[in-house]
């Protein structure tokens, strides 16, 4: 039986499903092995299903009217996208690469479309996908609209420290490295001044950064210096099949 079958078992949107029906999805699915850098589709192509990621990570990407890109998010391991395709899109709005070496299983449209109609109470899981997502995009439009660049970096410090951020010895690292470039592409600014705001940031003593990875030593006065909550962050535990159980995450 192909890997794929135990990658689509382990993804919670698909937990409800028979071994049957998971074994009829993964009869359907194609693996494929993406490095990094590679496309994994582009704006316009055919929306011919549904991807859910099997090891590495991916960044969805928009190309702006200047040619620059902007980074909508990241997707890590037993995430799916592509979820729109679903719902009648034909052709694909964003863009999306691999992060680093990548490997993807595709549900074919028609197979998951099946699993929908037999299993109605999986639309109320995509639909709160979309959801979610179309959130996050949207606040991200507030903050680039009304905040500081200073704000900017901050609540993405504090927006990855939601869904990367492990508490350790040193402080809460975040267990992704990014870029200021690749920061900058985030919240729609550059990389010059997000360096400058960093700079600022380890000075004041509220972060620490080495190797291009975030280490943040007060993550509630980085909340208050935005009126936002502190996320719950969990303490870094051995690798194992819990950590590839996924969450309806957003970008």
């Amino acid at each position: 039986m192909a890997d794929s079958f135990w990658y689509i078992k382990n993804c919670n949107l698909f937990s409800q499903l028979s071994a049957s029906d998971i074994a009829d999805l993964e009869a359907q699915s194609q693996l494929r092995k993406l490095k990094k850098g590679d496309p994994v589709y582009l704006p316009t192509e055919q929306a011919d299903g549904v991807l859910l990621i099997a090891q590495g990570r991916v960044k969805v990407c928009h190309a702006t009217p200047d040619g620059k890109q902007s980074i909508l998010g990241f997707l890590d391991v037993g995430e799916i996208f592509g979820e729109l395709s679903i719902l009648g899109n034909e052709r694909r709005d964003e863009y999306v690469e691999a992060a680093e070496k990548t490997t993807l299983v595709l549900l074919p449209k028609e197979a998951i479309t099946a699993v929908l109609r037999k299993y109605p109470e999986l639309v109320l899981g995509i639909t709160k996908l979309i959801g979610v997502r179309r959130q996050r995009v949207e606040k991200r439009l507030r903050n680039l609209l009304f905040r500081s660049n200073r704000e900017r970096v901050i609540h993405l410090i504090i927006e990855l420290c939601e869904k990367y951020g492990r508490q350790t010895e040193a402080g809460i690292t975040l267990e992704i490295r990014l870029s200021h470039q690749e920061m900058a592409s985030i919240i729609g600014s550059t990389r010059e001044t997000v360096t400058v705001v960093l700079g600022q940031l380890q000075k004041e003593e509220l972060i620490q950064i080495a190797r291009r990875r975030v280490v943040i030593l007060d993550l509630q006065r980085l909340a208050i210096a935005v009126n936002e909550s502190a996320p719950e962050v969990q303490s870094i535990k051995p690798y194992g099949l819990s950590n590839l159980v996924p969450r309806l995450s957003s970008f």
